[in-house]
């Protein structure tokens, strides 16, 4: 395939996504236990209701639980497709930096010590805990003569989100409070937040899109191998430096507001790769509204397989995406390391 067909069919593709994630937003706006109309919601946007239920509901529950799923999945997708990036391996998971490990050693640490018992009081616990510990694995992946090498990154991640899992887990056997409070914020959700979690992690999921677009280039290169891209005089050690800076924001604040959903990361860019190809330009823009669309379909089947309850969009997430991801694998039949 040429580069001017690559390019037309990446551009159709982006053009189907981002309808996608419009009808997505619909969907997330109108569907429920309580349906509104497109006119309701059209109502309840720009003329609100204080009286009108349907309006009520829609502001003060479905749009920020849209806005969140938006945010969320986008910057998922994006950390991915970063983290894919800078270690050669397609099926990279952004959990790799420790993420979604040190985010659930600092909200246990909210419940056990500081008593926060809401998922909004979460947030600057679950950034901050998930940040600390990708800084951690940068640092000590970046360390030796061989720093910064994909395998020792991936490896010095493993180590820590092994640790940062232990001590979870004995948190949990032993203070059956913090298992009551801790076990729905870890399954994955857009439920019980507000706009006000929206505000806290909204320039860091941005600016960390932000730093991912602007890494295109230099993921492409580094694709070609460390050596052949210095020999074309690129930075790679700037190249790693901004993806891990841009992981840790993106993870961090979508951990924060949505708890540690797994797949997007690693469904979205592998499909993506199969569709337009390998170029990161594409993947990561692609990303961004396949990414959102994915959490805000999950989280719209979530409240109608179980009426009158709700199922969290992390569940399924995660039983949508294991079959997709195994079926991807099965036609790849590779991995880079």
């Amino acid at each position: 395939m040429t580069a001017s067909a690559r390019t037309r069919r990446a551009r159709l593709v982006l053009a189907v996504a981002i309808a996608v994630f419009l009808a997505s937003v619909v969907l997330s706006l109108g569907v429920g236990a309580r349906p509104i109309t497109p006119a309701a919601v059209v109502d309840a946007l720009f003329g609100p209701d204080p009286s009108n239920a349907d309006h009520t509901v829609l502001l003060t529950q479905r749009v920020p639980r849209t806005i969140i799923g938006i945010l969320a999945g986008a910057a998922l997708a994006v950390a991915g497709t970063v983290m894919q990036g800078l270690t050669r391996n397609p099926l990279a998971d952004p959990g790799l930096l420790g993420v979604n490990a040190g985010a659930s050693v600092a909200v246990l640490a909210a419940i056990t010590l500081v008593g926060i018992s809401t998922p909004s009081g979460f947030l600057w616990f679950a950034f901050g805990g998930a940040a600390v510990a990708a800084v951690v694995v940068a640092f000590i992946g970046s360390r030796g003569p061989d720093g910064g090498n994909p395998a020792k990154l991936a490896l010095t991640g493993a180590a820590v989100t092994a640790g940062l899992t232990a001590v979870t887990l004995l948190i949990l056997n032993t203070d059956y409070v913090a298992l009551d409070v801790y076990r729905y914020w870890s399954v994955g959700g857009l439920t019980a937040r507000g706009l006000d979690s929206v505000a806290l992690v909204f320039v860091p999921i941005a600016v960390g899109i932000g730093i991912a677009l602007f890494c295109a280039r230099g993921l492409d290169l580094i694709a070609l191998g460390a050596d052949t891209a210095t020999g074309l005089g690129h930075d790679v050690a700037r190249t790693r430096g901004l993806g891990i800076v841009a992981t840790i924001l993106l993870c961090g604040g979508a951990t924060a507001i949505a708890g540690p959903i797994v797949f997007i990361g690693l469904v979205i860019p592998h499909t993506l790769r199969v569709i337009v190809g390998d170029d990161y330009r594409w993947l990561l823009t692609i990303g961004i509204p396949a990414g959102a669309s994915l959490l805000l379909l999950a989280d719209v089947v979530g409240r109608v397989i179980a009426l009158p309850g709700e199922v969290q969009a992390g569940i399924v997430i995660a039983f949508v995406g294991a079959p997709v991801l195994i079926t991807l694998v099965l036609r790849r039949q590779q991995v880079m390391l």
